[in-house]
């Protein structure tokens, strides 16, 4: 560990090894519970069970946590460590329970025995976001402890040095939208969420590129609009082709609706662009600051000479809105030209751009073929940001510095959704914040979602101390 500054650094080495050793065992325990959503008939209450797995180590540690069972089977579960009430409103320390399915097919190991091998722990959930429950999991325990220590009941007495209170809340139903989960929460339990900040998944992860370590920090996440377009030709008989083939006109429309759009430069990426300019190599740098300019050829063509393909690819689509059709149906037999075909897209939206504009550019990228389809908005989210000039960004800004001397925190804008949405119904800013320190080489990007999901160990290590002086700086 290298320039820890802070409260962490006051504490013994063994005392670290022993909450180290014992997030990873949270973090197996936490997989090994299949809180899988859309919950399956076998395992319909997962998110309920790990819920009370988590609320079972907070009793343990002294405090008092609360369980609600928002919808059947959908847990969350929630704590409070009381500061002395002179530094102002609460820390909101933010995580979700649920994870997506995951087909044993192509994985290394089984996706929910949490073997830990190679370094890493596996499984599904150990990147999104089971290893930052555990993260949090052991600040709360670390500060609880601290309490006992001096004589105090964590669950009712403030905690030493704490001048705000420390919220802890573990949600159902992230990754459908959290409608079952966070936004229950907000319309019933809002006391479990009001903050004056939040930390949530997905910031602070080391990204070398180059040999620099970059830290982008998540400040604000794209919008989402979700469209079915339906599509009509004319059914025949397949010894006949005919132009009004539905499948036909609807792989025209994919190809049309696939085409990258514009660049347009948010606030918060032409920060994220100059602050990693900065740190990297010259050339690196030019292709970013030439991104930044508005000049996306000559920028996006460097980093394709210079950048891993997955970093990139995650650029591109931060600073334009995208579209990526998903699903795709069409026919009923081989010899039957197709009279239907039915499209669904996903179509991610900057700061700025509306759910009508979006609507607009899909119609206008179908064109001619406009006339065959209809349009269907299933749902979407407004792109959501919180302001980087708070002191509890500073903070975040602050802390990574003193832990990795060589690293570049940075504010980045994330292209997927999180439970942040629903927090901005309450007016809490909710950064991205969930910190590892990862090998150069790991593909941390790929793993959400992905086959072979995992965590590494010793990015565990790292990022628990790091975490524990933010609260501390923070509330402290």
């Amino acid at each position: 560990m290298t320039g820890t500054a802070g409260r962490a650094a006051a504490i013994d080495p063994h005392t670290w090894d022993v909450a180290h050793a014992d997030l990873v065992e949270d973090l197996r325990a936490l997989i090994r519970i299949q809180s899988v959503n859309p919950p399956p008939a076998d395992a319909p209450d997962g998110e309920l069970r790990a819920a009370h797995a988590i609320a079972d180590r907070l009793t343990d540690a002294g405090l008092r946590p609360e369980v609600v069972e928002s919808y059947p089977g959908r847990g969350n579960v929630g704590a409070r460590l009381r500061g002395d009430g002179s530094g102002g409103e609460p820390l909101l320390l933010l995580a979700h329970l649920d994870v997506v399915p995951a087909p044993a097919d192509g994985w290394t190991h089984d996706p929910f025995a949490a073997d830990v091998a190679d370094g890493y722990v596996w499984g599904r959930g150990a990147v999104d976001m089971k290893a930052m429950i555990a993260l949090e999991l052991a600040v709360v325990r670390r500060l609880a402890d601290e309490a006992r220590a001096a004589g105090r009941d964590p669950a009712a007495d403030p905690i030493p040095g704490l001048t705000r209170d420390v919220l802890f809340a573990a949600t159902a139903d992230e990754e459908a939208g959290g409608h079952q989960g966070i936004g229950w929460l907000v319309e019933h339990r809002p006391d479990w969420l009001r903050a004056d900040g939040a930390l949530n998944e997905c910031g602070a992860v080391a990204t070398t590129i180059a040999g620099t370590r970059l830290y982008p920090i998540g400040v604000a996440e794209k919008g989402f609009e979700v469209f079915r377009i339906r599509v009509r030709g004319t059914w025949g008989h397949g010894s006949m082709p005919r132009e009004d083939n539905a499948a036909v006109l609807a792989a025209e429309a994919i190809r049309r609706l696939a085409e990258p759009g514009s660049t347009r430069l948010t606030p918060v990426m032409e920060r994220f662009l100059s602050g990693a300019a900065d740190a990297l190599p010259p050339r690196l740098g030019s292709g970013l600051r030439a991104l930044a300019r508005g000049d996306a050829e000559t920028g996006e063509r460097v980093l394709a000479e210079l950048c891993d393909s997955m970093y990139t690819r995650a650029l591109r689509a931060l600073v334009r809105d995208t579209i990526s059709p998903d699903v795709v149906h069409a026919g009923v037999k081989y010899n039957v030209i197709p009279g239907e075909a039915t499209i669904e897209i996903d179509c991610r939206v900057l700061p700025g751009t509306t759910g009508d504009e979006m609507r607009a550019d899909v119609e206008a990228r179908l064109g001619t073929l406009r006339e065959y389809c209809e349009i269907e908005h299933l749902h979407g989210a407004v792109p959501v940001e919180a302001s980087i000039d708070t002191p509890l960004y500073r903070v975040l800004e602050e802390t990574v510095r003193d832990h990795d001397e060589g690293g570049a925190p940075v504010p980045f804008m994330m292209p997927f959704a999180t439970d942040a949405k629903h927090m901005a119904r309450l007016g809490v800013p909710t950064y991205g914040f969930s910190p590892l320190r990862l090998d150069p080489d790991e593909r941390f990007l790929e793993r959400f979602h992905g086959v072979d999901e995992r965590v590494g160990v010793a990015a565990l290590r790292w990022g628990l101390p790091v975490l524990y002086d933010v609260v501390r700086r923070y509330c402290g």
